[in-house]
């Protein structure tokens, strides 16, 4: 990193090649409480592994499908072509995309399972209650 100054919350997470990233990592990372996540993947065409950033763009579009239907914005999680020569613009990719996250707010995913689960408790005893009405109902016209 070239000992460049970028945003101390954040964490950096060095893999040989982006083709290497799973979006199940990212969802972990997400669920853990991370704001969000920044993939840097070398550009089209000079991939050391001949297709690894490819195969991270294919993942990354279905992901943000995913992420897009699970109600988390879209800039919470970006993908960048950047080679490692690229110390500077690394730097202010990152202190950008700090400054997006800070204008979001925090996710609080795990905020979000608390009271997601609550929902679900809910509905299940709305369901329960229903079910319970329905059968005293049949009894009653017996």
């Amino acid at each position: 990193m070239s000992r460049l100054k970028y945003a101390p919350n954040v964490r950096v997470i060095r893999l040989m090649c982006s083709g290497r990233v799973d979006p199940q990592f990212i969802l972990e990372a997400l669920r853990r409480g991370a704001d969000g996540v920044l993939i840097g993947g070398c550009h089209p065409g000079d991939c050391h592994y001949v297709e690894g950033n490819y195969k991270m763009l294919r993942r990354y579009r279905l992901l943000q499908r995913m992420l897009g239907d699970l109600g988390i914005a879209a800039p919470r999680v970006r993908l960048e072509w950047i080679s490692a020569a690229e110390g500077e613009r690394v730097k202010s990719v990152i202190n950008e995309m700090t400054r997006q996250l800070q204008a979001l707010g925090p996710l609080d995913l795990p905020g979000k399972f608390t009271d997601w689960d609550q929902e679900v408790i809910a509905l299940a005893r709305e369901a329960q209650a229903k079910v319970a009405a329905e059968t005293e109902a049949e009894v009653a016209h017996v």
